[in-house]
């Protein structure tokens, strides 16, 4: 079994590729960072590794039409930029954009197709419990992760009776390498990276469609339903203002 991992280079998409090798599947890591990803392959047997930019459409069809055998698809490259929405850079927001969106869009679109046509394949998004929520201080990086949320679900019903499944991971916190160019840090609760890949992987592989990381997190996205609207931004402010050292004015 062959699985492609996109943001291999880092976080939890490096521990979903060493989680997945340690049990037996053959991994292809895409990321941009050349050094990590060799380092990485050397680690894991019957590993190949692709630099590839996601940014760009003519590469996220490159890698497609290169990685077109593959059982596993895990959209885990992602990224995010802080700041209220008035003050952030629009060119940043953009890369943003396209990755967390645009080439996660595209990748799944293009082997789910190829999966109904062969009958069998999974499909791992990674969104997070960000994509439940509104985000003030973090608008862009929430909204992304709604869309990939709701494409996920959607698409997994739709799926139901073709022998293919796509679930979506919704973790909290996790202790990566996320956010700290902007000075973020990582919340209360963060769990580690592995754990994270491991529940991850358990749950693509029962065929989950929303996969929770622990119970903490599930309960949190429960609990939300019965708060208001206005409650919730605030709260939310509140927690990013925090996790960045600032003051919140509401």
């Amino acid at each position: 079994m062959k699985a492609l991992i996109t943001g291999a280079s880092s976080g939890i998409g490096r521990e979903i590729a060493k989680y997945l090798s340690s049990i037996g599947w053959e991994t292809v890591l895409v990321a941009r960072r050349e050094e990590r990803l060799k380092s990485l392959a050397s680690e894991l047997d019957c590993s190949a590794f692709e630099v590839c930019d996601l940014t760009s459409e003519e590469e996220c069809d490159r890698l497609f039409k290169k990685y077109s055998d593959i059982d596993l698809l895990v959209n885990s490259a992602g990224c995010g930029v802080f700041g209220e929405f008035c003050k952030t850079d629009l060119e940043r927001e953009r890369q943003m954009l396209s990755l967390n969106i645009i080439a996660l869009h595209m990748l799944t679109k293009l082997y789910a197709k190829a999966f109904v046509k062969r009958g069998t394949g999974r499909i791992l998004n990674v969104s997070s419990s960000a994509g439940f929520f509104s985000g003030p201080l973090f608008s862009s990086y929430y909204a992304s992760k709604a869309y990939v949320l709701h494409l996920s679900e959607a698409i997994s019903y739709e799926l139901r009776k073709s022998g293919v499944t796509a679930s979506v991971f919704c973790p909290g916190p996790v202790k990566t390498e996320f956010g700290l160019a902007d000075g973020i840090s990582h919340g209360i609760g963060a769990i580690s990276p592995e754990l994270a890949a491991r529940k991850a992987v358990d749950g693509v592989l029962k065929g989950k469609r929303i996969i929770y990381p622990n119970l903490q997190t599930r309960m949190l996205v429960f609990a939300s339903r019965f708060i208001p609207r206005e409650a919730l931004l605030k709260i939310v402010a509140k927690q990013q203002a925090k996790k960045a050292g600032r003051s919140c004015q509401n």
